[in-house]
């Protein structure tokens, strides 16, 4: 609860591959920078379009497949992001 005694509303996100909603802090965010560039955005701050995915190598998998990534940000994703998605997914599990 904060000061005026009321419940903060967790921000909820959609994952792109399951189409469930998350907590914002459980998802990872990919960012199409303004450059044009791709990233992974650990932190949710990066400036740029981002598209969110559940912490599970099932949806990097479905997102990888079907391109899904690529249709939301507008751009061609590398295959080194989906490693690194996949490569931050093992961390935490």
């Amino acid at each position: 609860m904060n000061k005026q005694g009321r419940v903060k509303k967790v921000p909820l996100r959609k994952c792109l591959a399951t189409n469930q909603q998350f907590p914002k802090k459980e998802m990872i965010r990919v960012v199409r920078t303004p450059e044009g560039n791709v990233i992974v955005d650990e932190k949710g701050k990066a400036n740029g379009r981002g598209a969110y995915i559940s912490r599970s190598l099932e949806a990097v998998d479905v997102a990888q497949k079907k391109k899904l990534f690529d249709r939301q940000l507008e751009v061609e994703v590398p295959k080194e992001i989906y490693d690194q998605l996949r490569q931050i997914i093992g961390e935490c599990n």
